[in-house]
C-alpha cells in the first residue's frame, strides 16, 4: 500500500506535452470557427492564423510542432480517404487522361517557370530547378476541401482539378528521389526511380484487387455483426493500412488513403462508412491547417513586408496560368480552364515535406526555407476568396472577343457539325442522370431535343449511337445559339456547376425573352438568384428529396393521397419554404394523423373450403361482426379495386383488408381451409 501511494504523486503529476497542445489547439479552433462564421470568413485562414500566432515563434503556447505535425497528417489521411469514397473507382478510370496528360502539363509548366524566376534571381542551376519542384505542387487538402464545401467536385473544372492533384501526389515520388541527385549526393538515381514505378503500379494492381474481391467480403462480415464499433474498426483498418502500405513503398501516404477510399467506394457499404470516418476527418484536417502555420517564424515576413507579398502573387499568377494552360491542353473551353488555373493557385502541403527533404540536402538555407513558407502559407490564405471570386472572373473572361476555338475548348470531336435546324425543340444541357432521363422520355414521346455536355468522351461516344448531342459551354451565348434557343421551345440545365446554372440562365433568358427555362440546383439558397436572372422553374435537389420522403412517409401512415397531394402543392406554392408554420383550414394531414394509429392492411388467401368461398363481403359481414374493411381482391392477374358489397369470392383470391390488426388476426379465420 505505501509503495502504491508512493507511486500515485508522481502518475498525478506526470505531464503530457501533446495533450496540452491538442487541448489548446481544439479550444484556439472553436474560437476560430466562431469567428469565422461570424465575419463569413472561412476557417482556413482562421487555421492557419491560429498557428502562426500562438505556434512557437511568436506566443509559444504550441511547442511540440513535430508531434501536432504527425496528428495533421492523419487528417490529410482521412480527407483524402473520404474523398476517395466518394468518387469512386470508375470515376478514377473515366479520368486517367486527365491525370496523365493534365497533370503532367502543369508540373512541367511550373517546374519550368519557377526554376527560370529562382535562376534569375541568382540561385544556382539545380537550386532552381528544386524551387520549380516546390513551386509546382498544390494544396489536395484545401482544393478537395473548398470543392466539396462547394458541392463542385464533380463539375468539369473539379473533376479537372482533382486529376491534376493525384498526379501531383504521385510525381512528388520522383521529386523527393530527384533532391539528393540536384544536391550532388545520389548515384543510381535511374535504379531507384525504375525501382519507384514498379512499387507504383504495383500498388494500383493491389488496390484493383482489394477493390474487387477481399475488401466488400471483409465489410460484409463486419456489417452483419451490426456493430458500429467492429465496422468502423474495420473501415478504418482499410484506411490507414492502405496508406501504411504505400508510405512504405516509398509512395505517398496520401495518395494511398485515396486510393483506400475508392476501394471502400466499391462495395455497397460506402456511404455507411463515409458517415463514420466524416466527423474524425474534420476534426484532424482542422490540426492540419494550424501545424502549417506554426511552420512559419511570423518575423520573416515582417523583414520584408513588401517583398514576400509581392512573390507571393507572382507565384499565384504563374500558377492560375499554369493550371488554365493544363486544362486548354486537354480541351476545356476558356470559363472551365480559368476555374482550374484558379483552383490550383496555391502551394501545397506536399511541398512542405519536399522543401525539408531540400534543406536537409543543403539546396535551401533557413532563410530561403522560412520565406518559402511565408509565400505559401500567403497563397494558402488567398485560396478561399480567390475561389470565391472565380466564377465572376471566368465569366468576365468568356465574353472577351476571343477565337471561338480558344473560348469554347478543343473537346469538340473532329468534323462535327451543330445540331440540325431545329423549332419547338428542348435544350438540355448536362447529360447526367437527370439529361439521360430526360433524353430517354424525350425520345419516347417523339419531342425534337439536342444535348449540350461538357465531356468529350461522353459526347462522342453518344454522337456515335445517333444522340443529337454536341460539347460546348452552355453559358456562352455562341455555344446557346448553336443549340438553337432562339426557336426552342423549353430548356432544362441539369448541371453541378451553381456558377454555370446561373450564367447559362441569364444568356438564355436574354437570348430568347419566351423560352421556358427549369433549371436543377443542389441547394435551396440558389432559388431566388435563379429566378431573378430569368428561370421560370428551379428544381432544388435537396427540398425534392424531402418531399419524395415525406410523402412516402405519410402514405405509410395511410393518409389519403388527395390530401398528401395538396399538401405538396401547397408546399411548393409556398416557394419551397418546407418548415414554415401555415394556418389550415378543416382537416389537414397533421389532424387525420393521430386516428391513423394502429390500423393496417393486410391481405389474405381464401383457401378451398373455407367459410369465404362463394360468399360476398355482405354476406360474410366483414364490417358488422368483424370491424374490418374490404379494400381489394386479386384474382389471377386481375386486381378489383373497390368490389362491390354483393361481389362473390373464389377459390384461390387473395382479398385486402383495412382494419385493426387484432380484428383482423379474428377475421383471418373466415378465410382458412375448412
Amino acid at each position: 500500500m505505501v509503495a502504491l501511494d508512493f507511486l500515485v504523486p508522481k502518475v498525478a503529476a506526470m505531464e503530457i506535452p501533446l495533450l496540452n497542445d491538442v487541448i489548446v489547439i481544439l479550444g484556439l479552433s472553436f474560437l476560430v470557427i466562431l469567428i469565422s462564421n461570424r465575419l463569413r470568413v472561412p476557417a482556413i485562414i482562421g487555421f492557419l492564423i491560429t498557428g502562426m500566432i500562438f505556434g512557437p515563434h511568436l506566443v509559444g503556447l504550441i511547442r511540440n510542432v513535430h508531434e501536432v505535425q504527425l496528428l495533421a497528417e492523419i487528417g490529410v489521411v482521412l480527407l483524402l480517404f473520404t474523398i476517395g469514397m466518394e468518387f469512386s473507382l470508375e470515376s478514377f478510370l473515366s479520368i486517367k487522361r486527365t491525370v496523365l496528360l493534365g497533370g503532367s502539363a502543369q508540373v512541367g509548366v511550373m517546374v519550368a517557370a519557377g526554376a527560370v524566376a529562382a535562376y534569375f534571381s541568382g540561385m544556382s542551376v539545380n537550386q532552381s530547378v528544386f524551387v520549380g519542384f516546390i513551386l509546382a505542387l498544390s494544396s489536395t487538402a484545401i482544393v478537395l476541401k473548398l470543392l466539396d464545401q462547394r458541392a463542385e467536385i464533380g463539375t468539369p473544372h473539379g473533376r479537372t482539378s482533382l486529376g491534376v492533384l493525384i498526379f501531383q501526389d504521385i510525381v512528388v515520388v520522383p521529386m523527393i528521389l530527384l533532391t539528393p541527385l540536384l544536391a550532388g549526393k545520389s548515384e543510381h538515381f535511374g535504379m531507384a526511380l525504375a525501382i519507384s514505378l514498379g512499387k507504383g503500379v504495383g500498388v494500383i494492381g493491389l488496390t484493383i484487387f482489394l477493390a474487387r474481391w477481399l475488401v466488400p467480403r471483409v465489410l460484409f462480415q463486419a456489417a452483419r455483426l451490426r456493430d458500429q464499433e467492429v465496422f468502423l474498426i474495420a473501415v478504418a483498418l482499410i484506411g490507414f493500412g492502405v496508406a501504411w502500405l504505400t508510405h512504405q513503398v516509398g509512395l505517398s501516404a496520401a495518395l494511398g488513403a485515396f486510393l483506400a477510399g475508392l476501394i471502400v467506394s466499391e462495395s455497397e457499404y460506402s456511404h455507411r462508412a463515409l458517415g463514420a470516418i466524416i466527423p474524425f476527418r474534420d476534426l484532424f484536417t482542422s490540426l492540419f491547417f494550424v501545424s502549417v502555420g506554426m511552420l512559419l517564424n511570423v518575423a520573416t515576413i515582417i523583414d520584408a513586408p513588401l517583398v514576400i507579398p509581392a512573390i507571393a502573387l507572382a507565384v499565384i499568377a504563374v500558377k492560375i496560368c499554369a493550371g488554365c494552360a493544363a486544362a486548354m491542353i486537354l480541351g476545356a473551353p476558356l470559363r472551365t480552364s480559368v476555374l482550374v488555373g484558379f483552383a490550383l493557385c496555391q502551394v501545397g502541403e506536399f511541398s512542405f515535406i519536399l522543401s525539408q527533404s531540400g534543406v536537409e540536402a543543403g539546396l535551401l538555407d533557413e532563410e530561403s526555407y522560412q520565406m518559402f513558407l511565408a509565400v505559401s502559407i500567403i497563397s494558402m490564405m488567398a485560396t478561399p476568396f480567390i475561389l470565391m471570386a472565380s466564377p465572376g472572373i471566368s465569366g468576365l473572361l468568356s465574353r472577351i472577343p476571343l477565337p471561338k476555338r480558344l473560348l469554347d475548348g478543343y473537346g469538340q470531336a473532329e468534323g462535327e457539325d451543330g445540331p440540325e435546324a431545329l423549332e419547338d425543340h428542348i435544350i438540355i444541357v448536362g447529360f447526367g442522370a437527370n439529361g439521360q432521363n430526360l433524353a430517354r422520355a424525350a425520345g419516347v414521346s417523339e419531342a425534337p431535343f439536342v444535348i449540350i455536355e461538357m465531356n468529350p468522351d461522353t459526347v462522342r461516344k453518344k454522337r456515335a449511337e445517333g444522340l443529337p448531342i454536341f460539347y460546348g459551354d452552355a453559358s456562352r451565348e455562341a455555344v446557346l445559339e448553336h443549340a438553337g434557343v432562339a426557336s426552342a421551345r423549353v430548356m432544362v440545365v441539369a448541371i453541378t456547376d451553381a456558377a454555370a446554372v446561373r450564367r447559362t440562365v441569364e444568356v438564355a433568358r436574354r437570348l430568347n425573352p419566351r423560352l421556358h427555362i427549369i433549371a436543377r440546383t443542389l441547394f435551396i439558397t440558389e432559388m431566388e438568384p435563379l429566378l431573378n436572372l430569368g428561370a421560370d422553374e428551379v428544381i432544388p435537389q435537396e427540398f425534392e428529396t424531402s418531399v419524395e420522403i415525406f410523402t412516402r412517409v405519410l402514405a405509410k401512415y395511410m393518409i389519403p393521397w388527395e390530401e398528401i397531394q395538396a399538401f405538396t402543392d401547397e408546399v411548393r406554392a409556398d416557394g419551397y419554404q418546407l418548415f414554415r408554420n401555415v394556418e389550415k383550414q378543416g382537416a389537414t394531414v397533421c389532424d387525420v394523423a393521430p386516428f391513423m394509429q394502429g390500423l393496417e392492411i393486410n391481405s389474405f388467401r381464401v383457401q378451398p373450403g373455407s367459410a369465404a368461398v362463394g360468399k360476398s363481403a355482405l354476406e360474410l359481414e366483414l364490417r358488422k361482426n368483424h370491424d374490418v374493411t374490404l379494400l381489394a381482391i386479386r384474382r389471377g392477374e386481375n386486381v378489383i379495386a373497390h368490389p362491390a358489397r354483393d361481389q362473390k369470392l373464389e377459390t384461390g383470391d387473395v382479398v385486402v383488408l383495412f382494419g385493426t390488426l387484432d380484428r383482423m388476426t379474428a377475421a383471418a379465420a373466415l378465410f382458412e381451409a375448412a
